[in-house]
């Protein structure tokens, strides 16, 4: 008896899997939110990115000038600071919360009177904007009344009448003690989150097994918050390459990060400087997707393993 290889089944086309759900109902009710997506984010992208290859988009006559705004840029000794200190900013930032983050997630998890309230209490700092905490931060900073700037002289860190504000590394150090305070919680809660789905009886089968608290903690809830922890990672290193608001206030326009840099360029410098600046801000952007794609290509791969 003669056996027939069987066809694999045709892929339904769009129409088919409109006639099997609902029909056009879930599109109509989706299009106004895409709607908004494309005017309020994409539309802009675009158009950021068209504006970038031309000279002066405030003259009539602009002309399409290729890279040479990005060269001008990428050139440019200010810029190529600015990359150093963003990215420093960003690798020491992230690290602390990360780990005060994890710490904090870990302790908040176990069960304890009160508890409620201090998930709660810890979410204030991040509740303030950025830029009312950089001002709040910048008055402990203050030479004369600061408080900061007062017990560091009084531990000889810095010399009477100076500043942590008044040096290149000492921006930075203001700038990751504030961001660590503001957006710790934030870590913290994401990663609350993993931690709260991990099987309780995998705890219990360890204990009953004679492993430790610290073994558990590195062959239990390590391996398993591998993707919340990439998540919160893919959050904060997107929000921490295109810090603005900390510069702007700590270092102003002697120590820049790369999302100032673009910001004086754009609306401080000459009608000359906007198209660099735009792209300065379109090189962000595209570190900004790089950085996402890498990191979500991580998530895959460990969401495979599971």
């Amino acid at each position: 008896m003669a056996i027939t290889a069987q066809t694999p089944p045709k892929a339904p086309g769009f129409f088919e899997r409109l006639n099997r759900g609902s029909g056009l109902t879930p599109y109509i009710l989706v299009f106004p939110a895409i709607l908004v997506i494309l005017v309020l984010a994409v539309y802009p992208i675009l158009e950021s990115i068209r504006l970038s290859f031309i000279d002066n988009p405030l003259r009539s006559s602009a002309q399409f000038v290729g890279f040479q705004n990005y060269g001008l840029v990428l050139s440019d000794h200010t810029f190529q600071g600015a990359v150093g200190i963003t990215l420093l900013f960003s690798l020491i930032s992230v690290a602390l919360e990360t780990i005060f983050g994890l710490g904090i997630a870990v302790l908040i998890n176990k069960t304890f009177p009160g508890r409620g309230l201090v998930r709660a209490a810890i979410l204030v700092p991040w509740a303030f904007p950025t830029i009312v905490s950089a001002q709040m931060w910048l008055l402990m900073y203050n030479d004369q009344t600061g408080i900061i700037t007062y017990l560091l002289q009084q531990v000889h860190l810095l010399a009477p009448g100076d500043t942590l504000l008044s040096t290149v590394p000492g921006v930075i150090t203001a700038s990751v003690i504030t961001d660590v305070w503001k957006t710790t919680p934030f870590m913290a809660l994401l990663i609350l989150a993993g931690l709260q789905v991990i099987p309780a009886e995998l705890y219990e089968a360890a204990n009953v097994d004679g492993s430790t608290r610290w073994q558990s903690f590195w062959q239990i809830t390590l391996p398993l918050l591998k993707s919340p922890l990439i998540i919160a990672l893919l959050f904060r290193i997107l929000d921490a390459i295109r810090i603005f608001d900390l510069f702007y206030v700590f270092g102003q326009q002697r120590v820049q990060s790369m999302a100032t840099y673009a910001g004086y360029d754009m609306f401080s410098g000459t009608p000359a400087d906007f198209t660099p600046g735009l792209a300065s801000a379109v090189i962000i952007f595209v570190l900004g997707v790089v950085i996402s794609l890498i990191l979500v290509s991580m998530i895959r791969d460990v969401m495979k393993q599971v």
